[in-house]
């Protein structure tokens, strides 16, 4: 008995594209099942506007070298709730984050990853309505680039909605059909983590790993050091992590890597 193959398309379906090097393997791989994309699929990009832009250019790349449309959008704050922009008109300051940030007045947190959901899922779901798509946030069938090796990220998923866990996709799988391909991410790997993938400084990236981002570049730390300063919130202080130094405090006081805490990533579902 054939067993079905997890990345064809068979109802309409929204394909997520983060923009890293497991949802374009995803996206690769559905070109190659359904012999191209599809009628009845779509291919979406949400930009937070703080994405590297090395990012912006891989999903370029993926555009040109696989002849795919990957629709881009951001987040809006008012009706239609989201606009469609392209590599060249894509924000590349925060401003659809700086945008909801400013509407809701608060900041997410580990505990309250609210951000995900408006900048990426809303946006898309708001988007794929506009074009006449009976879609919901929730119960489509959209395909999410999440591998067998994170199933803790899954976990709350049908299986149909992650065709890498269906297919038992992990990490090593990624890699090596990356190292075969004639272009590719051009973000570093390091102890098989990708340095600096989706939005830049996430405060779900661990300590370390932010201290060492901004050491290489800088001027990544201003803008989530701005939005602490400026978002007022509610309660006593007002950051984006409360059990680690602030964004502002890490770029005043240049913190000795040396002396840092290693909290780990927290797993988020923007994806990779």
């Amino acid at each position: 008995m054939s067993v079905l193959n997890p990345y064809l398309i068979t109802e309409p379906t929204s394909i997520s594209f983060s923009g890293g090097r497991t949802s374009a393997y995803m996206l690769y791989q559905v070109l190659q099942a359904n012999d191209g994309l599809p009628n009845d699929a779509i291919v979406c990009f949400a930009n937070t506007g703080k994405e590297h832009h090395a990012t912006l250019q891989f999903i370029k790349d993926c555009e040109k070298n696989w002849n795919v449309k990957i629709n881009w959008v951001e987040y809006l704050s008012n009706e239609p709730m989201f606009k469609v922009v392209d590599f060249d008109t894509a924000s590349r300051n925060g401003e659809p984050f700086e945008m909801v940030l400013k509407k809701y007045n608060k900041l997410p947190n580990p505990s309250q990853r609210w951000c995900t959901g408006k900048l990426k899922i809303t946006t898309i779901h708001k988007y794929l309505k506009s074009l006449g798509w009976d879609h919901s946030e929730n119960d489509n069938n959209d395909f999410v680039g999440i591998r067998y090796d994170e199933l803790r990220r899954s976990a709350k998923m049908p299986i149909y909605k992650t065709p890498l866990v269906a297919a038992k996709v992990i990490k090593q799988d990624i890699f090596d059909f990356w190292n075969k391909q004639s272009f590719d991410l051009q973000l570093p790997i390091i102890d098989g983590e990708t340095v600096g993938g989706n939005c830049d400084l996430c405060f779900l990236k661990s300590f370390p790993k932010i201290v060492s981002l901004v050491r290489q570049e800088p001027e990544r730390a201003l803008w989530w050091a701005k939005m602490e300063a400026s978002i007022t919130g509610k309660g006593d202080g007002n950051k984006f992590r409360k059990d680690r130094p602030s964004y502002q405090q890490i770029i005043d006081n240049n913190i000795n890597q040396n002396n840092l805490f290693d909290d780990g990533d927290i797993a988020c579902f923007c994806g990779d």
